[in-house]
């Protein structure tokens, strides 16, 4: 009964979407007081039920219930817990419900603290939030049934895929798609203020912590999901351009510009129409990314679907909501004021060159990913990957940092080029210092890395620039959160040049006793063990690690590692499970391969000088926003306060 109750939730959830849907229609239209008042609670209960449904799509993979046609066919009864759980959305229909849930969530939330806004603007939102539900609701039960039931079931279930029998399972999709959904909040802000034509700053304030939001849980998903790619797949690398890879980023790049572009609407009243736009293209990549997903018309470690009349279902679900809202664009754009004026040189200039940037790697990310899929339809198969993506990605994101540098230490509405160049003092001798260095100490490195270590540093004297003479304890926590995010940039910029130009790899055939080199370190094969784990079988390398000094001979205390070859037998996979050291200077990155037929084994050694500042760099971005967040939240309820006392 477990699975018919989730079942009737998500019956009773799509349903209510659509009374909150014509309610909120009928309401903003004929300006009903009492059907206004009902959106709210109606939204709120929404949630909870999608949420029950989640709880009982959770349930039946704990209790292992075969007769659910998605748990016998994605899950096993010798999984460990946390795999059931977090299983029950690794796969394409439980990962949809987990969509709409956090949706439905959201669109509660919205209902219980928003109350900033017009009356109407609120309930217009709270419509275009409803929409996107039902849409997604209709999908769950027409196309992609999570509670279907099977007869007879089987004795047992096919298994979870191995490369997602990973902790990061539990973390990575959630995030992202906590980000997905705060971008559709803010899409629905948009669409709310131009029914209503309410767009100004009051709008953006209200809409700016989702999109603020959504922004650190993207920053967080895709950096979880690199270090998880990185170490599971056993490859070397933390980014491929692959093109699900490339669905997540693009949401972050149109995100980044559209958070840009808000707060200058909420503080400053400009960027109206920039700011409406934004938010449209940010939904429409989350949009193409799920398109992407779970269309079937990719084959990806990251891809659930392989039905197409599903993708064919959400690319009308594409047309219908992004068609719609450029065309109320389209017919509200001529009644939305330009709003305040600013000159080239200010900081607003400085934020509008920002998303022109973004705005131009979105669009090469998004022709670079769509491009051979368009080509395939046509018979023509080819391949863009990441020479394209770096080549002309590479100079365009330089430009970028160099604004990001500039940006906060310019004024707002006019400045001056002589004034600005006197702040920006320092950091420029800080990039030109750290080129020459480079070019007089490694004057065989690549150039674009080479860039990229000489701006990184800086940027990062730059991005603290904003707190010289400052008194600290005064300062906005939000101003603390941008600082700290655009230095995170800086560290992960580093990070990824020192990568690119210092990672040293080795491919060897390696016997038991037998020593190999790999960059300052000697790595000795001393055995290989079978051992079982709780739903598999491996074979485990135990590997000497010696730091060799600058006499060749090996210096400081060894160390071991247990790089594994994994067999799965439900379903039936062999991974490799890699072995990392992680040291103030790099990670040393080990993977066991094949036997040879003469009693060797493959090793794949890689020594990655600061690839970890990647990863931290992300965190610190993300850590960032989620100040900026809370000293926005902080702000508002001061102000707030402020209203009321009077009163």
């Amino acid at each position: 009964m477990i699975a018919e109750a989730g079942l009737a939730a998500l019956w009773f959830a799509a349903a209510l979407a659509a009374l909150q849907l014509i309610l909120a229609a009928v309401g903003v239209a004929r300006d009903q007081h009492d059907a206004m008042r009902a959106v709210r609670p109606i939204a709120i209960v929404q949630g909870l039920l999608a949420a029950a449904a989640m709880l009982l799509l959770i349930a039946v993979f704990v209790r292992s219930d075969m007769s659910v046609l998605l748990v016998a066919e994605n899950s096993h009864s010798a999984k460990p817990l946390i795999y059931k759980i977090a299983g029950t959305w690794g796969n394409h229909e439980g990962s949809m419900l987990l969509w709409v849930t956090i949706l439905g969530l959201a669109g509660g939330a919205v209902a219980i603290l928003e109350h900033r806004l017009d009356q109407r603007t609120l309930i217009a939102t709270l419509g275009a939030q409803a929409s996107i539900a039902l849409g997604f609701y209709a999908f769950l039960l027409f196309s992609s049934n999570p509670f279907t039931r099977i007869t007879p079931p089987p004795a047992d279930g096919n298994g979870l895929n191995p490369l997602l029998q990973d902790p990061g399972l539990a973390f990575h999709p959630p995030t992202l798609y906590i980000g997905y959904v705060g971008i559709s909040v803010a899409f629905s802000f948009a669409v709310g203020a131009m029914v209503t034509r309410d767009v100004g700053p009051a709008f953006a304030r209200a809409m700016r912590p989702w999109v603020l939001g959504a922004w650190v849980f993207l920053t967080l998903g895709i950096t979880a999901g690199s270090y998880w790619s990185y170490y599971i797949l056993g490859w070397g690398g933390w980014w491929f351009w692959d093109p699900v890879e490339n669905a997540s980023l693009m949401p972050w790049l149109a995100a980044t510009a559209l958070l840009h572009s808000v707060t200058v609407l909420a503080t400053r009243d400009g960027l109206r129409a920039w700011t409406i736009m934004l938010a449209v293209v940010a939904f429409s990549m989350s949009m193409v990314g799920t398109f992407l997903v779970r269309s079937g018309i990719l084959t990806s470690v990251h891809s659930f679907a392989v039905d197409p009349k599903r993708g064919a279902f959400i690319l009308a679900l594409l047309a219908i909501y992004i068609g719609g809202a450029m065309t109320l664009f389209a017919l509200r754009v001529s009644t939305i004021r330009a709003g305040s004026t600013f000159e080239l040189v200010s900081r607003e200039g400085a934020l509008v060159a920002n998303n022109l940037l973004l705005s131009v790697i979105l669009g090469i990310v998004l022709i670079g990913t769509l491009y051979p899929i368009v080509a395939a339809g046509m018979g023509v198969q080819l391949s863009v990957g990441p020479p394209f993506f770096d080549k002309t990605t590479g100079p365009i994101a330089l430009v970028l940092f160099a604004i990001m540098a500039a940006g906060p230490l310019i004024r707002w509405r006019r400045d001056g080029i002589n004034p600005l160049t006197q702040r920006m003092t320092i950091p420029i001798a800080v990039t030109t210092f750290a080129l020459a260095s480079l070019i007089a100490l490694v004057p065989s490195m690549p150039l674009m890395p080479m860039l990229g270590l000489a701006i990184a540093p800086g940027l990062a004297v730059a991005s603290v620039a904003p707190l010289w003479k400052r008194d600290l304890r005064r300062t906005p926590l939000f101003t603390y959160g941008m600082v700290i995010a655009h230095l995170g940039i800086a560290v992960s910029v580093a990070g990824m040049a020192c990568e690119t130009a210092f990672t040293k790899e080795t491919l060897v055939a390696a016997s038991v006793g037998e020593a190999k080199r790999v960059g300052p370190y000697q790595v000795t094969l001393e055995g290989i063990t079978p051992i079982v784990g709780p739903n598999w079988t491996a074979l485990q390398a135990t590997l000497l690690v010696n730091q060799i000094g600058s006499n060749g001979e090996p210096a400081g205390t060894a160390f071991r590692l247990y790089p594994q070859s994994r067999y799965f037998a439900n379903p039936v996979t062999t991974t490799s499970e890699s072995a990392i050291a992680t040291r103030a200077g790099g990670q040393l990155y080990t993977v066991l391969g094949q036997p040879a037929d003469d009693g060797r084994w493959q090793l794949r050694l890689w020594w990655k000088p600061f690839v970890t500042l990647i990863w931290l760099g992300g965190i610190l971005v993300a850590f960032g926003g989620t100040l900026s967040l809370l000293g926005r939240i902080r702000r508002e309820a001061r102000t707030t306060q402020r209203v009321a006392v009077p009163a």
